[in-house]
């Protein structure tokens, strides 16, 4: 971490957060993804983390002293998002993220990130993830191509 004080903790969001989270998520999607067409607008997101999200009760947050630097959900052993604060990219907080992911599900996870998202597809393979299948983005509400990844403990892709 950039700041020595700033020890992040992983821990479940509350339902207070979920505007929070969805700001976080927003800011970070619009940093990595800069020329990927969202499919929702920003209160349409907020919406869904308020509505859908949190009140499935399986999102995850890195919080600092006083804000939060990142942010995951989890479904089934499906990592279904994963997004940064987007100041705090490369200085640990999504590998710990991971971290707590993996030890939640010990059998395996599994998760899509966009082709374009060159930075992603490396963080995921460098913490063993495999590339399973690309697409063209048909299935997908942005339209934009994507990688299906698979992380089992017992090696890749299996």
């Amino acid at each position: 971490m950039d700041d020595e004080n700033e020890h992040p903790v992983v821990r479940r969001a509350v339902a207070a957060e979920a505007d929070t989270v969805a700001g976080l998520w927003l800011r970070s999607f619009d940093a990595a993804l800069p020329t990927v067409r969202r499919a929702h607008t920003d209160e349409e997101v907020r919406g869904w983390f308020r509505e859908v999200v949190e009140p499935a009760g399986d999102t995850w947050v890195a919080a600092g002293p006083d804000r939060l630097l990142g942010m995951m959900v989890l479904d089934g052993e499906e990592l279904d998002q994963l997004y940064l604060d987007p100041a705090r990219r490369g200085r640990g907080v999504g590998g710990l993220l991971l971290d707590h992911a993996k030890r939640l599900r010990p059998s395996g996870l599994a998760l899509w990130t966009f082709r374009i998202n060159a930075p992603a597809r490396r963080f995921y393979e460098r913490h063993g993830f495999v590339a399973v299948e690309r697409t063209d983005g048909a299935r997908n509400e942005e339209r934009e191509p994507d990688v299906r990844y698979v992380w089992r403990p017992d090696g890749p892709g299996r």
